[in-house]
């Protein structure tokens, strides 16, 4: 296909915000080390009328990961640390949990941490609205209690672990991350402007500003950040173009170093986690991917190579109903159409079986995890079909059984649900497996049933209590700081509140004395009630 189409193709894709009255985005293309296209689509701020241009400054939250991963292994390529060694070694607010916790496991999510801003929001902080900073995350790390699990047992994605490996730079090198970061690597790479924020007051000349949309139009929404190494990484997407070239020229690092980042964690029983050195590991149609993406208050972005096709492309945003994930893959589906429908081949297999409706109505309900903190599945019988996710069954994404009796999201083929014998059901995802769920029983209550789960309930974690009031229309949440959040139940003495799993537990005598919450990054807070 000639340049000039592609480029065209990609246009189209961000017309919708190529306006003087929206925010949007800066792109860049890479394809075989040339710049195949580099430009801004919209407005870096609104009350000023600024373009956003290529040059255009966006904080790029979670891409930041894979600069705090390269920090760590040139330490441990010039013998400063091993990659083996306890962090309690350098940050000694992480409390002894029994057990080591490795720089090995920060680096792949492993460590069992609970995650820092989980953990903050259940303390009182609004994120990326109330300022938080590298002592605040260190003394909500320093209450922490038991982890989510033993260090090396699973993967659970956690910014807490990048917060410490910063911490560790900094301790190891004696300067600040940011120095050490610049001269290390973003000054030898002359990425002229990028740089970790660590002063969340600081004026930055050509800063593009955050947004949500709103019906009337946008509301600002920017960071307030001052702490590094899980995100705070300013960038542009010129800047971001010449750290693709370093994997090409390895000027930073070299080979070994991305031979790091580029390596699976290990977890304890010798399985693999699709997660290397600050860069997810996958596949898009058959071919294989280096990815991050991140989101913090108006801003998305998302950095993603095909390492063995030759194309990059990274994506800054200051809009955040913006998907720049998807928007990368559009780009993808565009530049390397041949090779992608030569890729296809590798996909999972995807012969349907014709299904009998009425053992699939037999199959839907309710299902949870208990192993896994009340993880849920909900499977609907929906106009003929089997769907499964969301509790509304019209949210639900359909599911095909296969001919080896496997279901499969027919959107997210690579997610599959096996029916065991027993009657429960395994999650798999790329072939791993994910969660046992065991069917249950959905339950309601009166309002004379919910009045024994009022009160007040307060974590040793957290410090910040919590009342459960009982509303004409059910249970809801309140704290200082944040909004009633209504409370539905799912099953006995257990409810959903947002995107938190509360189980209630009682006493020997029935009573309630307290309850576990659970999210998608911690797991078993205990809060008891007074």
């Amino acid at each position: 296909m000639a340049v000039s189409r592609m480029i065209d193709e990609i246009d189209t894709l961000f017309a919708g915000w190529a306006r003087a009255d929206s925010p949007g985005a800066a792109v860049s293309v890479i394809r075989d080390g040339e710049i195949l296209l580099k430009r801004g689509y919209g407005m870096a701020n609104l009350d000023h009328d600024v373009p956003i241009a290529p040059s255009s400054i966006f904080h790029s939250a979670s891409v930041s990961k894979q600069f705090t991963a390269m920090a760590v292994y040139l330490l441990a390529e010039e013998g400063g640390l091993s990659l083996d060694d306890d962090v309690r070694q350098y940050v000694t607010e992480v409390p002894d949990f029994g057990m080591p916790i490795t720089l090995d496991h920060l680096i792949h999510h492993t460590s069992g941490l609970r995650d820092q801003w989980e953990l903050l929001m259940l303390s009182g902080w609004r994120y990326s609205k109330d300022l938080i900073t590298d002592e605040d995350v260190l003394r909500t790390i320093e209450r922490q209690r038991v982890l989510n699990f033993p260090p090396g047992a699973r993967f659970m994605y956690c910014n807490t672990g990048y917060t410490l490996l910063a911490r560790v730079v900094a301790s190891i090198s004696g300067q600040s991350f940011r120095r050490f970061t610049s001269s290390r690597i973003f000054e030898p790479l002359k990425m002229t402007r990028t740089f970790f924020r660590d002063r969340h007051g600081e004026v930055i000349k050509g800063a593009a500003y955050g947004y949500h949309p709103h019906e009337d139009g946008f509301d600002l929404a920017q960071t307030n950040l001052e702490t590094v190494g899980a995100t705070s990484m300013l960038t542009t997407v010129e800047d971001l173009a010449r750290w693709d070239e370093n994997f090409r020229s390895g000027r930073v690092g070299g080979r070994s170093v991305f031979e790091r980042m580029h390596r699976r964690g290990v977890l304890s029983d010798g399985s693999t986690v699709p997660y290397g050195g600050g860069v997810g590991l996958g596949t898009y149609r058959g071919l294989e991917i280096v990815e991050h993406t991140g989101g913090d208050a108006g801003f998305r972005s998302n950095f993603m190579r095909f390492p063995h096709h030759g194309l990059s492309v990274a994506i800054l945003s200051n809009l955040s109903s913006i998907e720049p994930p998807a928007l990368s893959r559009r780009i993808a589906d565009i530049c390397l159409r041949s090779k992608l429908e030569a890729g296809r081949r590798n996909d999972p297999p995807t012969t349907p079986r014709v299904s009998d409706p009425e053992r699939l109505a037999r199959m839907a309900g309710l299902y949870l995890d208990p192993e896994d903190g009340d993880e849920s599945l909900h499977l609907h019988f929906h106009d003929g079909k089997l769907r499964g996710g969301a509790p509304v069954a019209e949210q639900a994404h359909e599911l095909t059984e296969m001919e080896d009796g496997r279901f499969r999201y027919a959107l997210y083929p690579r997610t599959e649900f096996v029916v065991n014998e027993d009657r429960t059901l395994s999650a798999m995802v790329d072939g791993r497996f994910a969660n046992r769920f065991i069917r249950s029983e959905c339950f309601s209550y009166s309002p004379q049933d919910l009045e024994e789960f009022a009160g007040i309930y307060v974590s040793p974690e957290t410090v910040y209590p919590y009342e459960v009031v009982l509303q004409k229309d059910g249970l809801a949440s309140t704290a200082l700081k944040h909004p009633l959040q209504p409370m539905r139940p799912l099953a006995k003495d257990l409810f959903i509140e947002g995107r938190s799993r509360l189980r209630f537990t009682r006493d020997a005598a029935g009573a309630i004395r307290g309850l576990l919450l659970n999210t998608d990054r911690l797991r078993n807070v205990w809060f008891e009630r007074l």
